[in-house]
């Protein structure tokens, strides 16, 4: 079932790496929070590259194609990515390069060529091929779905794994083996140390701009992120919201936290 309608086309906040070589998958593999090992041609894995401290640097959806493994990035992250695959392939037999003939892509339906998108039934197909159309609606179906953006909301270095719902949404694997931060994400798991959650929110009022508090009274309960129309993302402290005695406000706008279908933890006097 599908959260939103929006129309196909290409993302153009979206860019396309390829890493090919007999050594691909298992360079990707050791790196990444995902198990790309065990990706079938055709299939794709929501997948991050952690700093040390175990947070995200990089968000990115995985495909294994026939020949290579191609990367659906952040436009604007592109260029770092690149740098910080290449320096942790030492002598590792792959190749790393960006491919400005390819544009990544989406759409509400099943089409030729794509693949479901790992992260939620709700969000539709994914593509990567020759550009096309700019897709519209997409920023508004992945706010309803619950689903951060690369750059819109994620950003570089900022948020851990479990604040962006990685855990949730199949872009951890708990039972592979080490990879660039596992020791923290390990240890949240575990000790079930995620406070703050991105949840979607509905605005009744006018919009405010990305980054305004959300308060219950006199106390921060969240932050607001990326929106569209009444509806946004917002990280939210759930051990707050469940304190929480007033009614949720962000500059004087009434806001409500939904729970995504797909979320397995609980959200305090959600929608």
């Amino acid at each position: 079932m599908r959260d939103i309608e929006f129309q196909a086309g290409t993302l153009p906040g979206r860019a396309v790496i390829a890493v090919r070589g007999p050594e691909a998958g298992h360079f990707l593999h050791n790196l990444l929070t995902a198990d790309i090992d065990r990706l079938a041609e055709g299939e794709a894995a929501y997948a991050a590259l952690l700093t040390p401290q175990g947070k995200i640097l990089f968000d990115m959806l995985v495909l294994r194609g026939a020949d290579s493994y191609l990367i659906d990035c952040a436009a604007g992250q592109r260029a770092d990515l690149l740098k910080r695959l290449s320096m942790y392939k030492l002598r590792a037999k792959v190749e790393i390069a960006a491919r400005d003939d390819l544009a990544a892509g989406a759409s509400p339906i099943e089409l030729a060529g794509g693949y479901r998108d790992p992260r939620s039934p709700g969000i539709g197909w994914r593509v990567i091929g020759a550009p096309q159309a700019e897709a519209r609606g997409y920023d508004a179906a992945r706010i309803a779905a619950g689903l951060a953006d690369s750059e819109a909301d994620l950003g570089s270095g900022e948020f851990f794994p479990h604040e962006a719902n990685l855990d949730q949404l199949g872009g951890v694997n708990f039972r592979k083996g080490c990879y660039v931060g596992q020791e923290v994400v390990s240890r949240m798991e575990h000790r079930g140390t995620a406070r703050s959650r991105i949840l979607p929110v509905t605005v009744d009022g006018t919009m405010p701009p990305k980054g305004t508090e959300i308060r219950a009274g006199e106390k921060q309960v969240g932050t607001l992120l990326s929106s569209a129309g009444q509806k946004a993302l917002a990280l939210i402290r759930l051990d707050r919201l469940a304190d929480a005695t007033a009614p949720l406000v962000a500059d004087g706008a009434t806001v409500t936290v939904k729970k995504p279908a797909w979320a397995t933890y609980e959200v305090p006097g959600a929608a």
